[in-house]
């Protein structure tokens, strides 16, 4: 009966090891999520700057959708 609870040990050794690993994982990903929430942000902020000016500084080239015809034209 000796091999049983180190049987037992070792399958909580790999759970672990696997919980671990999963941790790490998920860590990873959380800040790859952080730092895209982050540049959202930050493009969301200049579109609404874009917005508020009222397209002020605008070149020829940038027009609002209300001035553009539509491609069949």
């Amino acid at each position: 009966m000796s091999a049983l609870p180190n049987e037992n040990i070792r399958q909580l050794e790999e759970k672990i090891a696997y919980l671990e690993r999963h941790v790490t994982e998920q860590d990873k990903a959380m800040l790859e999520m952080a730092d895209d929430i982050a540049r959202l942000r930050r493009e969301m902020l200049r579109f609404r700057e874009r917005l508020s000016d009222g397209g002020a500084g605008s070149g020829p080239e940038e027009r609002s959708p209300v001035d553009e015809r539509p491609p069949h034209y």
